[in-house]
């Protein structure tokens, strides 16, 4: 396993945010951890990327524990919150390469060049990262965080803030992730992310994982569907796309 989660527990000035919860992460697959505000899911990346000590429980990060061995589980991951890091002062390009001289990697300049054509940024690399539109900034975002090859990213919230057609960018280069063998957990609020994007999925719900397994799992909690024959209307989102395309098409 990538990830293990067993009896997490964390308290905040005397309110318990996890209660004790427990999942697991496959290699090489997208896990997604749904929940509400306030359900704990930041807590919970958080400590699984070291930037909180637990209260309770155990979390083990490619067999690494994140309380005894930090620095190895640190060696092993990347974290992009839910507000980009980027500095918009210097250029994409700029960018990588001071994250890839922090973190000693050995031809700083070649990394970026590779990230910078990966995820389609190479005709924007000498612009200051302040003149990206939001999906170009995230996609920066993540390509810093992909700096050094970890095995496992966690995206907190990772298209907060994004208009359609820059959340449907982020979505592409989280499947190719994971397609190139990328673990991620992905936290979100938007179950249609999760939907798109995870291969397995788990709800966060009053300190405790209440629901945990694949779409289809989770399907076979609902009541039974009432087959019902009706016109299917385009949703705003669809209208919003097809427009769009059509604009840039002209």
């Amino acid at each position: 396993m990538a990830i293990q989660v067993e009896g997490l527990r964390k308290s905040f000035t005397g309110v318990d945010v996890l209660k004790g919860v427990d999942f697991e992460v496959r290699r090489g697959e997208i896990f997604a951890l749904l929940g509400s505000n306030g359900a704990g899911k930041t807590t919970t990346v958080n400590i699984c990327s070291t930037l909180l000590k637990p209260d309770g429980g155990s979390v083990r990060v490619r067999g690494f524990d994140v309380v005894r061995e930090p620095d190895e589980v640190r060696e092993n991951i990347s974290l992009t919150g839910q507000f980009a890091a980027v500095d918009g002062m210097l250029t994409g390009r700029e960018n990588l390469v001071l994250i890839a001289k922090i973190r000693s990697v050995a031809d700083p300049k070649k990394t970026a060049d590779n990230l910078l054509e990966r995820f389609g940024l190479t005709s924007a690399a000498d612009r200051r990262a302040d003149t990206y539109s939001g999906g170009m900034t995230r996609r920066l975002d993540i390509a810093m965080s992909l700096v050094g090859t970890p095995a496992v990213i966690f995206l907190d919230e990772p298209t907060t803030g994004l208009d359609p057609e820059a959340r449907l960018e982020v979505w592409r280069t989280v499947k190719q992730l994971a397609e190139a063998g990328t673990t991620i957990l992905l936290t979100t609020q938007h179950l249609e992310e999760a939907e798109h994007l995870a291969d397995r999925i788990a709800i966060l719900h009053g300190g405790r994982i209440i629901a945990n397994g694949t779409l289809t799992d989770l399907k076979k909690l609902f009541p039974p569907a009432t087959v019902e024959y009706i016109e299917k209307q385009p949703s705003l989102e669809e209208i919003f796309l097809a427009i769009v395309g059509e604009r840039k098409g002209e």
